[in-house]
């Protein structure tokens, strides 16, 4: 997989064609460390299947709100399109976390904080030394045909 490629889990897959979800959940993006890499087989992907970089400058537990279930999902000629607004975005800041190595994208309001899909940033990002915008493609987050 290369650096700033999106892969959705098998699992949420499954999950979204089974109706799993509901139109009011919360789907936030949260950065994680390189101590467990999420793979697209991961069994039940759950956020707290990996570790979160610490909260802390710009960075809030839980990463950055997407948006609601409803809102991020459109149909249009047999094509679905999961996408959202907001590209998350963290400005540099002394306090922020040093160890972010994969953006996870994440069922908030699922009591279990299932996992839908996680995009490989290339590297341990210092946000310390930087800004992290984690900007989603033009044509969506992704697609189904």
């Amino acid at each position: 997989m290369a650096a700033g490629d999106l892969v959705v889990f098998e699992e949420a897959k499954a999950y979204m064609l089974d109706g799993g979800w509901a139109t009011t959940d919360d789907i936030k993006c949260a950065l994680i460390t390189s101590a467990t890499a999420p793979t697209a087989a991961d069994a039940t992907p759950a956020l707290g299947d990996y570790t979160q970089v610490t909260a802390g400058g710009n960075y809030a537990a839980g990463g950055t709100s997407l948006g609601q279930w409803s809102a991020l999902i459109t149909e249009a000629g047999g094509t679905v399109t999961f996408d959202s607004a907001t590209n998350p975005t963290w400005a540099q800041d002394a306090a922020n976390p040093t160890a972010a190595r994969y953006a996870l994208v994440y069922n908030d309001t699922s009591a279990t904080d299932q996992a839908i899909a996680f995009v490989d940033l290339g590297a341990v990002i210092d946000m310390t030394a930087g800004a992290l915008t984690v900007t989603w493609n033009a044509s969506g987050i992704f697609t189904i045909v």
